[in-house]
């Protein structure tokens, strides 16, 4: 069997390049979360968005400013639809948090 002899600079360069990957690793998981963040955020905007829009045109139906029950029901339906949809969503990733919270490394 033949020994070879350990090249200082290619042993440096290695981990030159591991600790560059690690340091993309983490910055692409940052992005990750980051745009996880972002469009959870942006789910919560549009749902209240629609409830809101939902609260006003019961308001504008109950005033006599709208008279079509099929617009006031299309945007009930929205708001229920879009806050069942969120809900779920939440609950979704509050058990992948716990779950991952119980993983022994």
């Amino acid at each position: 069997m033949a020994v070879s002899a350990i090249n200082g600079n290619e042993v440096i360069q290695n981990a030159r390049l591991n600790s560059f990957n690690t340091v993309k690793v983490e910055k692409d998981n940052a992005t990750a979360f980051d745009n996880l963040f972002s469009s959870a955020i942006n789910m919560y905007k549009e749902t209240d968005e629609l409830q809101n829009a939902a609260e006003e045109s019961e308001i504008n139906f109950a005033l006599g400013y709208a008279t079509s029950t099929h617009d006031l029901a299309i945007a009930q339906q929205k708001a229920n639809i879009a806050l069942q949809y969120t809900v779920k969503v939440t609950n979704k990733a509050l058990e992948a948090y716990k779950e991952l919270m119980n993983m022994q490394i």
